[in-house]
């Protein structure tokens, strides 16, 4: 019998999260049956969306919603061998079984020398995140201009990197000058600090005198009600999230976007990453390659301790990573 730690929701969040939100237990695990794995987490992810999604799928006392890297520890699965890795959306959890349903293997050739961490971030969903909503949702053809904010978190960096490599003019915000640096370093055109400018709208004006074709949006709030002023003719907007809002009680309002959605004919769309799910493999493959050429850069923020997934979790949350945030069990 194996005991597995966890963290619970203990009670919905109003405003930002506390520690007084969440709860750490223990369970024991039945055997495992045929046709099941025990798994065991190697690092865990703190994500954004996990906040507002928490409010519509859980229920006070359910274990934190996420994913995990894990190693298969124990297998009556064919499908999952003793020792191999999978990405598992089992949530907060040490331990965990699993029939396979909800586990997708890392890719079979993954270098030693690349942190399987990866699999959360860069060559995981975050990676996908951007990949999709460049290509599928902004479509960016040559010549664009692409604007994209939270630009030195999990997606917004790959976003910005995967731009590069195709071709495009590339600028970023981000909330500090160490981010600043770092956007410049793993390539940005142009980037500035957002809280120490005095006008986001001549900040943006200065970075693209021209404007911006492509707009990829993971903040919401006000940053987006300024950005889309600045937008070309027949721009394109992914609206991948609104971390701004996520923790407000009261709802924010600001100006209405349809005359100036008319009259630029702009589209704007909001996207789950699981849209393109059948496309995955090739794209994560296309992700590995360009790790493994030096053309996607990564960057961890990598916390120890599973007793630390809440203090990981709301650090995510005020900006405290560049790159991906991962919990190492």
């Amino acid at each position: 019998m194996v005991n597995a730690k966890t963290w619970t929701l203990c009670k919905h969040f109003v405003g930002f999260p506390k520690f007084s939100d969440f709860e750490m237990k223990e369970e024991q695990l039945p055997e495992t049956k045929d046709g099941e794995v025990l798994l065991e987490a190697v690092f865990l992810s703190v994500d954004p969306y996990m906040r507002p999604y928490s409010a519509v799928l859980m229920k006070e006392g359910d274990v934190m919603i996420g994913t995990q890297v894990a190693r298969v520890v124990e297998s009556k699965n064919p499908s999952f061998p003793v020792g191999c890795y999978v990405v598992a959306s089992t949530g907060w959890r040490t331990h965990s079984i699993s029939d396979g349903k909800n586990l997708q293997l890392l890719l079979t050739d993954w270098p030693d020398n690349i942190p399987k961490s990866l699999g959360l971030g860069t060559i995981g969903m975050p990676g996908l995140t951007a990949y999709y909503g460049l290509m599928e949702v902004c479509q960016v053809k040559d010549g664009d201009i692409v604007l994209v904010n939270a630009a030195a978190g999990a997606v917004g960096s790959v976003v910005g990197q995967i731009a590069k490599i195709k071709g495009f003019k590339v600028v970023g915000c981000a909330g500090s000058d160490k981010k600043v640096a770092y956007l410049k370093q793993i390539g940005f055109d142009e980037a500035f600090n957002y809280k120490t400018v005095s006008s986001l709208a001549e900040a943006l004006k200065k970075c693209s005198a021209e404007g911006y074709d492509c707009y990829f949006d993971n903040v919401g709030g006000q940053f987006s009600s300024v950005a889309l002023e600045q937008m070309r003719m027949f721009g394109r907007i992914a609206v991948c999230g609104g971390i701004s809002l996520y923790n407000d009680t009261t709802k924010q309002t600001g100006p209405y976007v349809q005359t100036l959605m008319i009259f630029k004919q702009l589209r704007m769309e909001g996207f789950l990453v699981s849209r393109w799910k059948h496309k995955d493999e090739e794209t994560l493959k296309q992700l590995m390659a360009w790790v493994k050429e030096g053309k996607l850069k990564y960057e961890e923020h990598i916390t120890k301790g599973f007793e630390n997934m809440p203090a990981a979790f709301m650090g995510m949350l005020k900006g405290e990573n560049t790159g991906k945030a991962v919990v190492a069990v």
